[in-house]
């Protein structure tokens, strides 16, 4: 969904001409898979989504458009929702001292960005959620960024659905209830991405080890808690993102029918199980095709293109998603991993991709694999778990039994990833600074999420309301970005309100 479409509605031939087409392409690419030469480099990327916000009262700020004007530049580019801001970082590697080059990227873009909305009394937020969006922001289409692959994936989800979106989370109080008439919450979650480039042969062990971790990934880097004014899962984006993106209707969520944003329901045994599953469980959302596109199949002494199968791959949002890329000359594949939040500071996204590497790599070589020792339905379950308790969730792990999770990174997780980082090459210095990290924020059970609710909370003993707590948490953030300390060590406020 990244590229551009030149549509917005498609005739019943154009879907027809696109199914036989996508089947066209996953037979091509399994013969293609077992047979090509593919880039085997272990380079690494990031994708930082941020929020933009009003600097008078941390209001969502729809300028996106003029923003990427000013900053003329191409690695800044639109997300959905017009107070969304997308950069890309220069692809690297963990070893050495890649993560901290990349944690030094990350300030940059982050700086950069903030100072062209400073310009225009604005500040870049980069946040899972933007904690003062209200109900009122998605009435209309002004919340919506321009672009016709927007609004062809508004008006193709809206019309599988056939009636409203509705949010139901669980929170404080009652927690969310409420309906939109368009996918408008979807542009409230904001994420940093993390890509990993593997070999064919590796592809299978990388996704299901980063299935297999998902939900301690999660408990640790969580910072969504609070959405429409609500406190609610410490990771509201993940049930944010899957509703606001359900083509079902109730009937075919009860029917068993698979949501778009998807966890997944096994193991793997090779990336084309990923593209063959998309291909067989869900129908076209954008069915452009090649020819629509002006984009041919094959090129003389290239790989293929697969415009269908890389579109429809792009309209499925798994949890740690396959991508194919033909490049310029030889193909490579990479393993996107979609759930961690954006934020909270360039320090703390750095510790969050070296935990991942790292583990990864390190469960990828172990003799038994973690997988082997757990179902999917139980990492399924603690993925969920995690997404809503975050750092004070409880879960069972092979061989430890039930256990804090908590106590599981201090005790096993963060460590592994260290070892991990090391063989990967990474310097032991760069190694022992993001497990500090990292080990801080389990230790002290601090991460972005528990410290906006402490924020918060804090803020309303003391005579703030709802609204006010949450547009001062939000200054205070922003304030502690600018300190560069890791989340874990940021003050939470105890003063009267002013």
């Amino acid at each position: 969904m990244g590229r551009e479409i030149g549509t917005t509605e498609y005739t019943r031939s154009q879907r027809t001409r696109y199914r036989h087409e996508l089947r066209r392409n996953l037979d091509l690419f399994e013969s293609f898979l077992d047979t090509a030469e593919f880039i085997d480099e272990g380079t690494v990327g990031v994708e930082l989504e941020m929020n933009l916000a009003e600097v008078a009262d941390m209001a969502p700020a729809l300028l996106v458009d003029t923003l990427l004007q000013d900053l003329d530049d191409e690695e800044y580019v639109h997300e959905i929702g017009r107070f969304n801001l997308e950069v890309n970082l220069p692809v690297t590697r963990p070893t050495g001292a890649g993560l901290r080059d990349l944690e030094r990227e990350l300030e940059e873009k982050i700086e950069h960005a903030d100072l062209a909305a400073r310009r225009r009394g604005a500040r870049v937020i980069p946040i899972g959620h933007l904690p003062t969006i209200t109900e009122e922001l998605f009435t209309g289409d002004a919340w919506r960024a321009p672009g016709p692959r927007y609004e062809a994936l508004e008006n193709s989800v809206m019309e599988a659905r056939g009636e409203e979106i509705t949010l139901r989370i669980e929170g404080e109080g009652k927690g969310l209830d409420a309906t939109f008439d368009s996918i408008a919450p979807e542009s409230a979650c904001t994420s940093m991405q993390l890509h990993l480039q593997v070999p064919p042969e590796q592809f299978a062990p990388a996704w299901n080890a980063a299935q297999a971790i998902a939900g301690p990934q999660i408990a640790l880097a969580a910072n969504s808690p609070f959405l429409l004014g609500k406190r609610l899962w410490h990771e509201s984006r993940i049930p944010t993102f899957v509703q606001a993106l359900d083509t079902r209707p109730p009937e075919y969520a009860t029917q068993g029918v698979r949501p778009r944003v998807w966890f997944g329901e096994r193991w793997i045994t090779s990336m084309f199980d990923l593209f063959e599953e998309n291909v067989r469980l869900f129908p076209a959302l954008i069915p452009e095709s090649r020819d629509m596109a002006e984009e041919p199949l094959l090129t003389e002494g290239s790989a293929p293109r697969l415009h269908e199968l890389m579109l429809h791959n792009g309209t499925v949002w798994r949890w740690n998603r396959p991508i194919y890329d033909p490049g310029t000359d030889v193909p490579h594949l990479r393993l996107e991993n979609r759930l961690l939040p954006a934020g909270p500071t360039p320090a703390d996204m750095a510790a969050n991709a070296a935990f991942f590497y790292g583990l990864v790599h390190a469960l990828v070589h172990e003799r038994r694999p973690l997988w082997s020792r757990m179902s999917f339905e139980q990492a399924d379950e603690t993925f969920q778990q995690c997404a809503r308790w975050g750092l004070e969730a409880r879960v069972s792990w092979p061989r430890v039994g039930r256990v804090r999770v908590a106590d599981l990174l201090l005790e096993q997780l963060i460590p592994l990833a260290v070892d991990g980082l090391r063989d990967l090459g990474a310097d032991a210095g760069v190694a022992e600074h993001y497990g500090e990290i990292l080990t801080g924020r389990a230790r002290t059970g601090r991460n972005g999420a528990r410290w906006q609710i402490d924020t918060v909370t804090s803020l309303e003993v003391h005579g703030a309301s709802r609204s006010e707590a949450l547009a001062e948490m939000t200054r205070l953030y922003r304030a502690a970005v600018d300190s560069g300390d890791p989340v874990h060590a940021w003050p939470v406020p105890a003063r009267q309100r002013t």
